[in-house]
């Protein structure tokens, strides 16, 4: 099983844009890729899960939603809330072994996470250990906001006291104006290579992500 992992400093800070965007690089080497986003929560007017849309219609070849994710939740919150209000729980076995399923046939896999990378799923558990299970490699997606450099610190630790490697971080631009020095600080204080800077662009675009993205060595 090869590919990544993408989590972020903090929701909203362009994971799925991101997971697309490499979705897209691996596409333009001819490879076949499936983009995942195992848990979901939070459906839009149209009653779809955007994220997921997002990201089965990038793959190649394009995946159902159900070869996308396994558990999608309405209400726009926190999965392991949104779980327990539904009468469920996470199996985390089970999101392994449905990303795992997912991963033959293809060249390379995506798996997007939710919200930061300590975000809770079940009991002790959560997205940590899912990526500690899948053992793949993380991309690191950093909101750029004021605060960006302490909370990409932190996130980065956190991955490698799990032993996973961070094979590069995305700066994603969430407004036309970045904090004066804020980029300049993650490239010295972030131990693991810069594979873009996304600029703020509306409506958001894969294809304009990627255009400002190298894919991880």
């Amino acid at each position: 099983m090869q590919g990544v992992f993408v989590t972020g400093t903090d929701t909203g800070v362009g994971k799925t844009l991101v997971s697309a965007a490499l979705v897209s690089l691996y596409k333009g080497r001819g490879l076949r890729v499936a983009g995942l986003k195992p848990i979901v929560s939070g459906i839009d007017a149209q009653g779809q899960w955007e994220d997921v849309e997002t990201l089965r219609t990038q793959s190649a070849p394009p995946r159902t939603v159900e070869q996308c994710s396994v558990y999608r939740f309405e209400p726009a919150i926190a999965p392991h809330w949104a779980a327990r209000l539904a009468g469920r729980s996470v199996d985390l076995g089970a999101v392994t072994d449905f990303v795992r399923e997912q991963a033959r046939g293809v060249d390379r896999i995506v798996v997007e996470g939710a919200g930061g990378f300590l975000v809770p799923l079940a009991g002790a558990k959560g997205f940590a250990d899912l990526a500690q299970d899948l053992g793949l490699p993380v991309v690191l997606v950093v909101g750029l906001r004021l605060g960006a450099i302490n909370h990409a610190l932190l996130s980065y630790e956190a991955i490698k006291a799990r032993g996973l490697a961070v094979c590069g971080w995305v700066g994603s631009s969430l407004s036309s104006d970045v904090a004066p020095g804020t980029i300049e600080g993650l490239h010295e204080y972030l131990a693991a290579p810069c594979l873009g800077i996304i600029p703020y662009h509306v409506p958001v675009d894969p294809e304009v992500a990627a255009s400002h993205m190298v894919l991880p060595s």
